[in-house]
């Protein structure tokens, strides 16, 4: 009897097994270790930000990390992120989660798993009130500025043929650099714009959003594919907030109308992890 193929059926067999029980212990591993590395962005202002008085991160995406570990059991690690590094960061088990402002689309969901979703924006221009700019279309041949690694060049570009678009490692220096000029438009989250607005106070007035949505962005929290007990943790502990009326409270703290960015409602609720298109 030849046994090599049967020794090879088993070893291959054996093999999937084991990569099978070391990919579901990420739930494990964090409980054994006592903490949940999450990944900020810690520049996106309401988001995730660091206090000028205590320099610790705040802000809505680390709250919904610190209901994630307090539901685990375990201490919340925030560890700040660029934009561009999210993805690759998680995927290589540097943090164990995501709340960075993660935009949920069919391309990203070949490389993370998403959480229901915890917020939705559209993506919107930023010019001088000084500009002829009145029109997205009108950017054509002009210089746009973003930040680097999100989904905002490449809609911007799709909206825009023709557009010269500048990225940055933050959303500060691509908003600084239309202050200096460097540009004629800024692109971001509509609700980061109304942000970058308000802490300009009075010079805010100097400036107009453009009224048309380059993009409807749901953004989620981000998990490591294929990890089952990790996602459903998550999930369970949003659909908590939710019912327990958490949720709601949190969204009226960060963007609420006593923030800069003054929502008088909440436009969505954790409920679904699925997205159009």
């Amino acid at each position: 009897m030849n046994l090599r193929p049967w020794l090879s059926a088993a070893c291959i067999a054996t093999s999937a097994l084991f990569a099978a029980t070391a990919h579901a212990d990420q739930l494990d591993d964090i409980k054994k270790k006592g903490e949940i590395v999450i990944g900020v962005l810690g520049t996106d202002e309401p988001n995730s930000f660091v206090d000028p008085a205590t320099r610790e991160l705040i802000g809505y995406d680390v709250d919904l990390g610190k209901a994630i570990a307090k539901k685990i059991g375990v201490k919340p690690v925030f560890k700040q992120i660029s934009v561009a590094a999210r993805i690759p960061e998680l995927q290589q088990g540097h943090v164990d989660l995501l709340a960075a402002s993660l935009t949920h689309n069919k391309e990203r969901e070949t490389q993370v798993d998403f959480s229901l979703t915890t917020f939705v924006t559209g993506q919107k221009v930023l010019v001088k009130n000084n500009s002829s700019i009145t029109d997205v279309a009108q950017l054509t041949g002009k210089r746009v500025l973003t930040v680097k690694g999100g989904t905002q060049e490449p809609n911007i570009r799709k909206a825009v043929p023709g557009v010269e678009v500048v990225t940055f490692e933050t959303t500060q220096q691509a908003f600084l650099a239309l202050q200096q000029g460097k540009g004629v438009a800024y692109v971001n989250d509509e609700s980061s714009l109304f942000d970058d607005l308000g802490k300009l106070g009075e010079r805010g007035r100097d400036y107009k959003i453009l009224p048309t949505n380059l993009s409807v962005e749901p953004l989620a929290l981000g998990i490591r594919k294929g990890e089952i007990a990790v996602k459903s943790l998550v999930d369970g502990t949003l659909r908590e907030l939710e019912k327990s009326g958490e949720a709601e409270k949190l969204f009226f703290k960060w963007y609420g109308p006593g923030t800069k960015i003054k929502f008088d409602k909440r436009p969505f609720r954790f409920e679904s992890d699925k997205i159009d298109g």
